[in-house]
């Protein structure tokens, strides 16, 4: 045997990765910390090609607000209201919850045109009325699923299991972050979690560094964030140097890219102890300005956290998805729908408003929406009818989100659905087609940003997606 061959089969994978691991460990947390921090110096990474969009801010209304209610104005359903639903509408369909053959039920809001663009709102929507023309409704939006949880996945991560990463994951991991003394993605909650919990806004496979980052419009912003008591700044500074030390060692001993996402991250927490604070601020805003909100200092709602995402951007934050709780009416529809609209319409109208004299709308996408829509049968809690307090069931082939800002046109309403809102019968947009469009908003083409995981190339409209292009400025 040549002693080279010999010496070669004493070489173990860990001793070698033990000899050449301060090479290798080098080049993971360089590569890496390049990644995650990739813009703090001004130069933000590459595009496929010229952005329309810089940043995003995605307002989801987590339950599925009625879309025939809200946007997508029927007088149909008036005249078939307390009908029998048509027998097409039923046979061979699932619903979540609807059995027998339920009802027709109208609207019991009225409609208007607003704007130039004429475009049709609800009255419970005042405040966004005001800002028609600054928005882009597509109302022949359908997806997959029928349940929340499922749903809220595919509308977020393009699968509707558990696993895969999120949309604010792959922006941040195509484009990286325009700060490095912020996440450069955000989530801020008004009202209780998501059916689909924290894996809105996870990393799925991606490296952990792209993890959305929650925080907290009230309290302590971002937990654990703060000095252990009895422990000032220059204590904390020597705990992560000792733990950065020790992490360094692990890295260069097994080179796992995650030792440096830790790395990173424990430093950037650091930073945050003094750039969270400030940003979480709310009272340094002029009183015109929470007036517009409708913000309150010290409040958890959602038009503090509406004011917070102007915050965010104009800091540097890529991605901030607000999550606002409630909109899952099964029955009395009719009062509930009213509250959670009073809610978010001020903040909502405000943030548009806000973005546009700040000369941020242009450059920053807002995007409006549920998980998918709702029928035009109503519902009532012992099942089908039309009864006084009716309510509607889940409904994936027809609902409506809007855009504004961003690229996209302004006072447009792409799309349309049948007389009586239930099935798309001009240029449908899937959930991969939505998708799609975001990311070329973004600069990046939906089918070369992706990662390879377990054996294939992965990415966020999965192997599906069209650009849909007549959405463009």
């Amino acid at each position: 045997m040549h002693p080279l061959e010999a010496h070669w089969q004493k070489l173990t994978r860990r001793a070698f990765l033990q000899r050449s691991g301060v090479g290798l460990g080098a080049m993971a947390l360089g590569g890496l910390l390049s990644h995650s921090l990739a813009g703090a110096d001004g130069r933000p990474r590459p595009t496929h090609f010229a952005p329309r969009a810089k940043r995003v801010i995605y307002l989801h209304m987590v339950g599925a607000p009625s879309q025939l209610d809200l946007f997508d104005h029927k007088p149909a359903l008036e005249r078939h209201d307390g009908k029998p639903a048509p027998d097409a509408f039923i046979k061979g369909k699932r619903f979540a919850f609807l059995r027998g053959h339920p009802s027709i039920a109208a609207s019991r809001f009225a409609f208007r045109r607003h704007g130039a663009s004429g475009a049709e709102i609800s009255e419970l929507l005042p405040h966004l009325a005001g800002v028609a023309d600054e928005l882009t409704f597509v109302k022949s939006l359908h997806t997959d699923e029928f349940n929340h949880a499922p749903a809220q996945l595919f509308l977020h991560t393009g699968f509707g299991r558990l696993g895969r990463p999120s949309m604010g994951s792959w922006v941040t991991y195509g484009l990286g972050s325009e700060n490095a003394d912020l996440p450069s993605y955000v989530v801020l909650l008004s009202g209780p979690l998501a059916g689909a919990g924290t894996s809105l806004w996870g990393p799925g496979f991606l490296p952990s560094v792209h993890q959305g980052v929650q925080f907290r419009s009230s309290g302590e912003p971002v937990l654990f964030l703060r000095n252990p008591q009895g422990h000032d700044t220059a204590d904390r500074r020597r705990v992560l140097d000792t733990v950065k030390a020790l992490n360094e060692a692990q890295l260069a001993d097994v080179g796992d890219p995650e030792i440096a996402t830790r790395i990173s991250q424990y430093e950037m927490a650091f930073r945050m102890q003094t750039s969270v604070p400030e940003l979480m601020d709310i009272s340094r805003e002029s009183k015109a300005t929470l007036e517009l909100y409708g913000a309150q200092p010290g409040k958890a709602s959602f038009a503090n956290n509406c004011l917070l995402a102007r915050r965010m951007i104009e800091r540097g934050v890529r991605m901030v998805q607000l999550y606002d709780a409630d909109w899952d009416h099964h029955a009395d529809l009719g009062a509930r729908l009213p509250r959670k609209c009073q809610d978010v319409d001020q903040g909502m109208a405000a943030l548009i408003k806000d973005l546009r004299q700040r000369g941020l709308l242009d450059d920053t996408l807002v995007i409006w929406g549920g998980e998918f829509g709702r029928t035009p049968m109503g519902q009532t809690d012992s099942g089908a009818g039309n009864a006084t307090k009716v309510g509607r069931d889940h409904h994936k082939d027809a609902f409506t989100m809007w855009l504004a800002g961003g690229g996209v046109k302004s006072g447009l309403t792409y799309g349309r659905t049948d007389e009586l809102g239930y099935s798309i019968a001009e240029k449908p947009v899937h959930v991969h087609d939505l998708n799609a469009t975001v990311l070329h908003l973004l600069g990046l083409d939906h089918e070369r940003l992706t990662f390879r995981y377990q054996g294939r190339d992965f990415r966020l409209t999965d192997v599906h997606g069209q650009v849909v292009r007549d959405l463009l400025a």
